[in-house]
């Protein structure tokens, strides 16, 4: 497959992984690279120095492209991008906050920049700031997509922008791919669909639970991690949505946290503080729901845990390798191209 986005990034297929913690780790990232696509590896639950050691093991496992995100709103996100850009990541994917400098130092060793966007404003401002391309997030998607679905925000982009959009959310198979590039993508991201892959480190149970839901069997709600979250609908999931904010559990929670990215928790602790009640009450609540996805990716815990999934659960009905669904993917796609012309002609 050619789109510029291939052309660009010098992959085979315009399929990324998207970057999930505790599953886009080096093996998943990898898997993904050597199939074709490109694999982004997440940095969120790392430290600099694990950062750094999982860039260098990727780097053992593929010598293809491969790219790496920063979701900078959290704590020693900066910190770890900077760790990217010393390390010379081909590709630096970053969401949730301003990454002029990131485009800025990346470029001077020819790394490419993808800024994650959920609407028009927000991607505007990426390319002016110099972003190579943008990920679209459309409200399908697991975890952080806005209020605009795919259908409407990516050809309302394409009208906007000059630079290549990737299209993420709702999509999980040929006909999703070949609907993002007719609405004018250059590619798509997938997470919920590939999470559930042999290669990926999801837990079984979690796994499992994915391919049995249906596509209404999520949760959309600002009370899971403090943003507009969407996540599969189980008892725990509703009770987190009812309940809300839990600051004695995010006192505990956040230094486990500061622990697992070695920060001190008293210095992190007041610098939230200091940052005012409403991105004290944000953090608080990532504390929490971080600690509920790991429980659920990590450990499989059905009770405690949460797991971000994507509308797309319910199109999910086995667990191939990557490879295998990738070349599903692109088949499938090629069958509609086929079935498209004949209709046109």
């Amino acid at each position: 497959m050619k789109t510029r986005i291939t052309e660009m990034l010098g992959i085979q297929y315009p399929i990324f992984l998207s970057g999930m913690s505790w599953i886009s780790v080096p093996q998943m990232v990898a898997a993904v690279s050597n199939a074709g696509g490109l694999g982004i590896l997440a940095t969120g639950p790392l430290g600099k120095e694990e950062t750094r050691a999982s860039i260098r093991q990727i780097r053992k496992l593929t010598d293809k492209p491969f790219g790496a995100n920063a979701s900078l709103l959290f704590p020693g996100a900066s910190e770890s991008a900077k760790v990217l850009l010393e390390e010379q990541v081909p590709v630096i994917n970053f969401a949730l906050g301003k990454g002029d400098w990131i485009v800025e130092e990346a470029h001077k060793y020819g790394g490419k920049v993808i800024a994650t966007v959920g609407n028009a404003r927000h991607a505007r401002r990426a390319q002016d700031y110099g972003c190579d391309a943008v990920i679209a997030t459309g409200n399908e998607a697991a975890a952080h997509g806005e209020f605009i679905t795919t259908f409407c925000l990516i050809p309302s982009l394409v009208d906007t922008l000059n630079i290549p959009i990737v299209a993420a959310g709702g999509i999980a198979d040929g006909r999703g791919l070949a609907a993002a590039l007719a609405l004018g993508a250059e590619g798509v991201a997938m997470g919920t669909r590939l999470m559930t892959t042999k290669d990926s480190p999801l837990h079984q149970n979690y796994k499992l639970l994915s391919i049995k839901m249906d596509t209404t069997d999520t949760l959309y709600s600002r009370r899971i991690d403090g943003l507009w979250c969407r996540v599969l609908k189980t008892d725990t999931a509703e009770r987190a949505k009812r309940r809300g904010l839990n600051l004695p559990a995010a006192f505990i929670n956040a230094q486990g946290i500061a622990k697992s990215l070695g920060l001190p928790f008293f210095k992190l602790f007041i610098g939230v503080l200091l940052s005012g009640w409403k991105n004290s009450k944000q953090l608080a609540y990532l504390a929490n729901a971080s600690k509920a996805f790991q429980l659920a990716t990590e450990e499989g815990d059905l009770k405690k845990g949460i797991l971000p999934v994507g509308q797309c659960t319910g199109l999910i009905h086995d667990e191939p390798s990557v490879k295998e669904l990738f070349e599903r993917i692109v088949q499938e796609a090629e069958t509609i191209e086929k079935r498209m012309a004949g209709i046109f002609a």
